[in-house]
């Protein structure tokens, strides 16, 4: 697992002051099953209707570039929707805060309250949030969106959703490229070991064992391969 964080007051005041936000793990992780996935569909259908080594190769390249695309950009089109929601809900919270400041005050009190914040201490967090304004959307933001406070990066999610779907697709092609006897056994041995890796990988961020998260996401995996094998053998009749 990443290494635990300190605890000293310059330590506590730089987390806190400067989040890291969410992260990218799942833009990489979505971004990989998909290109492994999609890239051995092209193999499986392609080999299976028994066309050349060049043809799979080429539409394999073709799936690459176009859907790890197609895929970056929807993720960059979704995350800045939700970078935009947020920038919107603050600048509703903002316009409340100037019409309504005693209705504002009585969210946030009861946000407070619910943090288990009582008597005169509660009175006094609800002034002095209510005296901040951005403390004030912030806490907003939070509490009574769900949201996260600190916004996500739309163009640094497409990325890392295309590098990782770039790398993990390339490993179904990769015996075709090399010419390797039993390519398409190959690659869907690689394949698997793909998931397998994807899932051994994550559980750094979890508490998962690293063998029972690469066996789960072996499985879920394999089935969207064991799929893919299943249309492409259509084609071989």
């Amino acid at each position: 697992m990443p290494s635990e964080h300190g605890h000293s007051q310059a330590e506590v005041e730089t987390r806190i002051g400067a989040p890291a936000g969410r992260g990218y793990l799942r833009d990489m992780i979505y971004g990989a099953i998909d290109g492994a996935v999609t890239t051995f569909a092209i193999v499986a259908g392609v080999a299976g209707a028994g066309l050349s080594t060049g043809i799979i190769i080429a539409l394999g390249l073709a799936n690459l570039l176009a859907d790890g695309f197609s895929m970056a950009a929807g993720n960059y089109s979704g995350t800045k929707a939700e970078s935009d929601d947020i920038r919107r809900l603050a600048s509703v919270e903002r316009r409340h805060l100037a019409q309504n400041p005693t209705g504002e005050r009585r969210e946030i009190r009861e946000i407070l309250r619910l943090k288990g914040l009582s008597g005169d201490v509660l009175e006094a967090a609800t002034d002095q949030i209510c005296a901040d304004s951005e403390a004030a959307v912030t806490l907003m933001l939070t509490d009574e969106y769900g949201l996260a406070p600190v916004e996500p990066h739309p163009m640094r999610a497409a990325l890392a959703t295309f590098g990782a779907f770039i790398v993990a697709g390339s490993v179904p092609l990769a015996p075709f490229v090399l010419g390797l006897t039993d390519a398409f056994a190959l690659a869907a041995g690689m394949t698997l070991c793909v998931f397998f890796a994807i899932g051994a990988g994550k559980s750094l961020w979890s508490e998962t064992p690293w063998w029972r998260s690469g066996l789960e996401t072996l499985a879920i995996g394999g089935v969207a391969a064991g799929v893919a094998y299943g249309v492409g053998s259509l084609f071989a009749h």
